[in-house]
Formats: C-alpha cells, sequence, structure tokens
C-alpha cells in the first residue's frame, strides 16, 4: 500500500478514484506527510497552530492570521480559465490551452510539498442532498493549515461526501501549493504564481499564494468559476455571485426570496446582513442565506426559480464593517464565534481587535497595538501612528473574516434546505454616483438580462490597474467568468424561460450622491429594505409605479416610509431619471455589448428597445422646453 494510500484508508476515505488522485498529485508535490480532514479536526488544528505561531488567539473562541505581505488580494491578471476548445475564449475568462496550462502548473508544483503535510480535504459545496450535490463534490489538496481552517468555516468537509457517489469519478481535483512567497517576483515580468481552473477537466490548480480568494479552492474556483462552468454545460444550473436574503412579513407569515449580483464595495454583505429600520421591526425580519455565490436552477415540477447557496460560511472584508454598517457581521466576528481573521490590528494585550472603520477614529492610545504586518504602532514616527494614510494603515485594506454561517445572528432557519428556496426577485446594483436611481423594476426577462450584462460598479484594488474609474461588470461575474458572455447569456436565457413563475428583475443603487455638495441621497443600511419592499409590492400588484424609459420607479407615497428620517427632497430626487446621462450610457452601453460575440439576438433587442424610449423620452422632454 502507498504512503497516501495508507493515510486515506485510515481515515475511511473508500473512494479509489480519490485514491488515484492524491497518489498522483503526492508523486508531483512529495509531501512529508499526509493527513485526511473531517470537520472534526477543527479544534485539533486551531490548537496546533497556535502553537506553531500560524495563528494568534484574539480572546476565547476568535482567532488572527498574518499573511504575506505581498499576498493579501485575488489577482486578476494572474486568474485563468482553461479547456481544450479555443471557442471557449471570452472577453473575461482569460481563457488559455489546457495541453499549455497544465504541464506549466505540474512543473511549478514539482516539489512544493516537500517538507510538508498535504492536507486532504474533502468538501460538498451544497446542502446535503440537494438536486445539484453531483456538482458540489470535491477534494482540495493543500500545504496550508491556515487554509484548511478557513475550508473547515466555507465548506462541509468530510469523507462521506465523496465514499458513496453515484459516479466515483465525478468530483473537482483541485490542488492548491502556497509556494516560496518571498521569491515568487509578485507583480513582476517574471510572476510565477499561475491560478488556473481547467474547466473541462473540473481540475482546479493554483500556485502561489495562501490569501483565501486564492487558496480556498471550494469558494470562487469551484463554487463559481466551475460551478458557472458545470451549470452551463449541463444546461442545469447558474452558478453566480449573488446574495440571498429572505424578507419575512411575520403578519402574513409570508416569505419572499430576493438574490442579486453587486461587484465589490457595492454594499452586497451589508445588504444580506441588514437589520430592519427600527420602525419597521415589529412586521419584518430578514433572513440571511448568502452573501457571495448562488447557484440558480428551475425546478421542473413546480416551474419555479430555486437559489441555493453553495458555501457553508461567509468570507467578509473587515473594512468598515461597524455597528451600524452590519450590527449582524459584528456579532457573527465576536468572541467564541470561531471565526478566524486575516490582516487586521490587534492589541497584543487585550487581544482586541481593529481595523478601518470599525469606529469613527484609531484607539487614542496606541500602546500595545500591533498592525497587521504584526508591527508595533508605538515604534512608529508619531505622524504615522493614526494618519490614516495607505502606508500607515493598521489593518490591510482586504482584511478579511471566515465565519460559519451558523453564527449569523439572522441566518435563515432553513438555510441548509437542500432543494434550496424559491426567488422572486433578481437585483443588480453597483456603486454609482449618478445615473442609477434608487430602485427601478425591470419585468421582461430579457430586459433584467440586458440590464445584468450592462451593470456598472466603481473599481476596487482586486481589479489591478484600476481603481477610481467606472467599468461594466456583467452579473458582478467579470472576475469569475467561466466561458464566453454571448454563450452565458443565452444561458441565462435558456434556463430562466423554462420558469413558469419569473421572478421580477430590479436595478438598485444605495450610494447616489447630490450633484451639488455630494453628500449621500439615501441613507442606505435597513433603509435598504424600503425599497425591496416596493418591489415585492410590485410584484404582487399592490403597486404600479411610474414607467420610465428604465424600468419602473416608485411613486414616493407608495413606499413604506414609516420611522424614515431621510430628506424627502432627496427621495424625489432619487426617484427621477436623468435622461441626458441616460443617453450617454446607452453609446457606451452599445461598444460594451459589442466586444461580446454570438450575443443574443434577444439582448440586442432589449437594449433597442431601452435605447429608443430613452431617445423619445428625452426628444419629448426637450421638446417640451422649447
Amino acid at each position: 500500500m502507498t504512503h497516501s494510500a495508507s493515510a486515506l484508508t485510515r481515515a475511511g476515505l473508500t473512494n479509489t478514484h480519490v485514491h488515484e488522485f492524491v497518489a498522483e498529485w503526492s508523486r508531483v508535490l512529495t509531501p512529508d506527510h499526509i493527513e485526511v480532514i473531517s470537520s472534526d479536526d477543527d479544534a485539533r488544528l486551531l490548537s496546533e497552530a497556535l502553537a506553531d505561531g500560524e495563528i494568534l488567539e484574539a480572546g476565547h473562541g476568535r482567532y488572527l492570521a498574518h499573511s504575506h505581505p505581498k499576498d493579501t488580494a485575488r489577482s486578476e491578471e494572474r486568474t485563468v480559465v482553461s479547456t481544450h476548445d479555443p471557442a471557449d475564449t471570452g472577453v473575461y475568462n482569460n481563457w488559455r490551452h489546457a495541453e499549455e496550462v497544465r504541464p506549466q502548473q505540474v512543473e511549478r508544483m514539482s516539489g512544493a510539498m516537500t517538507g510538508k503535510t498535504m492536507y486532504v480535504v474533502p468538501y460538498l459545496m451544497a446542502p446535503p442532498g440537494s438536486p445539484l450535490q453531483r456538482w458540489a463534490v470535491g477534494v482540495e489538496l493543500t500545504d496550508n493549515r491556515v487554509v484548511v481552517l478557513q475550508m473547515l468555516r466555507m465548506a462541509r468537509v468530510g469523507v462521506q461526501y465523496l465514499n458513496d457517489l453515484v459516479d466515483p469519478a465525478f468530483f473537482v481535483r483541485a490542488v492548491h501549493a502556497t509556494g516560496d512567497l518571498d521569491a515568487l517576483g509578485q507583480g513582476t515580468a517574471e510572476d510565477q504564481r499561475l491560478f488556473a481552473t481547467i474547466a473541462d477537466r473540473r481540475e482546479i490548480l493554483h500556485f502561489g499564494s495562501a490569501y483565501g480568494g486564492n487558496a480556498l479552492l471550494g469558494k470562487i474556483a469551484h463554487g463559481l468559476r466551475q460551478g458557472s462552468y458545470d451549470g452551463w454545460a449541463s444546461g442545469r444550473f447558474m452558478g453566480e455571485q449573488f446574495m440571498l436574503i429572505g424578507i419575512r412579513d411575520k403578519e402574513t407569515g409570508r416569505v419572499y426570496h430576493v438574490c442579486g449580483g453587486m461587484p465589490s464595495a457595492s454594499g452586497k454583505t451589508n445588504l444580506a446582513m441588514m437589520l430592519p429600520p427600527a420602525a419597521l421591526g415589529e412586521r419584518y425580519e430578514v433572513d440571511f442565506y448568502g452573501d457571495d455565490i448562488v447557484w440558480l436552477r428551475v425546478d421542473e415540477n413546480d416551474g419555479r426559480v430555486y437559489g441555493m447557496n453553495p458555501e457553508y460560511g461567509t468570507f467578509g472584508v473587515a473594512k468598515d464593517t461597524n455597528w451600524e454598517s452590519n450590527p449582524n457581521a459584528m456579532h457573527a466576528v465576536a468572541e467564541g464565534t470561531g471565526t478566524l481573521f486575516v490582516n487586521v490590528a490587534h492589541h497584543e494585550d487585550t487581544h482586541e481587535l481593529w481595523w478601518e472603520g470599525k469606529t469613527p477614529d484609531y484607539p487614542e492610545d496606541v500602546t500595545g497595538w500591533r498592525d497587521w504586518r504584526n508591527e508595533r504602532i508605538d515604534e512608529r514616527p508619531a505622524e504615522r501612528r493614526r494618519s490614516g494614510e495607505d502606508a500607515d494603515l493598521w489593518s490591510q485594506k482586504n482584511s478579511r473574516f471566515t465565519a460559519r454561517l451558523s453564527v449569523v445572528p439572522n441566518i435563515a432557519e432553513d438555510y441548509e434546505r437542500p432543494e434550496g428556496v424559491p426567488i422572486d426577485a433578481i437585483i443588480f446594483g453597483g456603486r454609482c454616483r449618478d445615473r442609477e436611481p434608487l430602485i427601478r423594476a425591470i419585468t421582461d426577462l430579457a430586459e433584467g438580462v440586458y440590464d445584468g450584462l450592462t451593470l456598472g460598479a466603481e473599481a476596487t484594488f482586486a481589479a489591478e490597474g484600476t481603481e477610481g474609474r467606472l467599468r461594466y461588470d456583467p452579473m458582478s461575474m467579470r472576475p469569475f467568468m467561466a466561458f464566453p458572455e454571448g454563450a452565458y447569456a443565452q444561458h441565462w436565457l435558456n434556463v430562466l424561460s423554462q420558469a413558469k413563475h419569473q421572478p421580477i428583475f430590479a436595478h438598485v443603487n444605495w450610494f447616489q450622491r447630490d450633484g451639488e455638495d455630494g453628500h449621500f441621497l439615501w441613507p442606505g443600511y435597513g433603509e435598504n429594505l424600503r425599497a425591496l419592499l416596493w418591489l415585492i409590492d410590485l410584484k404582487e400588484g399592490r403597486a404600479q409605479g411610474r414607467q420610465t424609459p428604465v424600468g419602473i420607479v416608485p411613486l414616493p407615497e407608495e413606499l413604506n416610509l414609516e420611522g424614515f428620517e431621510g430628506s424627502r427632497e432627496d427621495l424625489d430626487q432619487l426617484l427621477e431619471v436623468d435622461l441626458d446621462r441616460w443617453s450617454q450610457e446607452i453609446a457606451l452601453r452599445e461598444e460594451h455589448l459589442g466586444q461580446f460575440e454570438g450575443l443574443p439576438e434577444e439582448i440586442w433587442q432589449a437594449h433597442r428597445r431601452v435605447s429608443a424610449a430613452v431617445a423619445e423620452a428625452r426628444e419629448a422632454t426637450t421638446g417640451s422646453q422649447d
């Protein structure tokens, strides 16, 4: 019996195809030890990681890790989707041929685990018994114990998910090797990192990082890139970077489910975990299902669209998370939750944690505080201790927390419902200071898909070289596209057209600013529920709204404004459509969509309808002013 087979057999892993996979990569990676992981190993691994200095205690039952200074975010430039068919090339998927990529990755990874332990993590990215479970099973091999601890929070882990497969060979084979982070040439012409999803082999090979987005292979690589590709290849489902919530009317007992895509820094996690405004809290509750990934399918029995969060945890951004913006997240990351932070500041005596935006200002007394590099704040020059400049930040601006769904206070009681939950509305929303009203509803399928394809938001540092610019981010999937955009749009139309009960679409914008003084026109956070309640009322026929060239917007009196303390003048401005700005936008959208080969004619027809409506309304408005 081989070294790898012995370790797998002792752990009770009987799937011979898993044995073959681990044996193959053991020969490539040459680890000193092999260890199979189950969910029961968490406490032991935490203890070992603490003893070895890989993590620190951050109070009782909460932990902190530090990443390499050159390894703090996803790298879109170094992330590729690979297949054996050049026709799979898209604008955004960084396609490369599998015959080129796989040998390169094998070469990069050769001997990468010498002197290390290879952790074998069998996982499931779905509630057990899900109709999509076939596509949700995988095995990750990794050399990083902190990555294992994060996977134990983000996925269901155990050999039982691999032992009794209908097709024992059908699982995602995922390999992660950290590499020598001091010698990879990150960001240079000699950059050795590469994060590859070989989608038609259902194989994920990531080399050169221990950061969550690059190393937790069940999450983005499987849950989004591979999941999206599998959904397309099977014709059965869609894998999207969406949040998923339930809005529960305690008076009627009805729960409405809303999912949607929002690019980075557009409020997706805060929306998913929001608390209703105080005045509405007696009647409504918001149930959290997930804030990052949703798999969507149409049930062949009842004809409804169902959504399911494949993740078992949340991988949230710490920056600006506070008791005002997201009180549920603050509870979820408290002591005793088992939450694992990365790259926030900590106090070496009190074990308190701090990050930019947690409180309005930095702690007054810097004694005992260490920054995300684990360096003492009080050893800095005085002017750099609390300056707020990028170089002086206490926490890295992409600092994260990994927490199990079960510790989120507003977690839905049925979050592990195998079939998922029926979807009533699909929303899109990017951070835009103009153009977009508070909410505009869309009742036509093709126009809803068109709207998602033309979603735009201000860029973030994850997209290298584009900070501060606006860019399009179709369905919020731009960094995660796995197949061509034209086929992607057609897949959306194909799947959702099967539904007898269509969800309503909407575009939301919590970030519109006043054109004169720049203040936000909408309070945001829990107040966002008011816009979603109107959308539900519109779908149920309790509201009619006002038709505009770009969708239906609320009449002010249709919004539930009980206890609303915002400005009525600002609200009126939020519900207006700037036709001049939209006329410019239509031209930009046409250029954007023109990049995509094979875009369905239904999408172009939707574009022409919206374009004609904007032009007609603008002409009528101009004419009335003459």
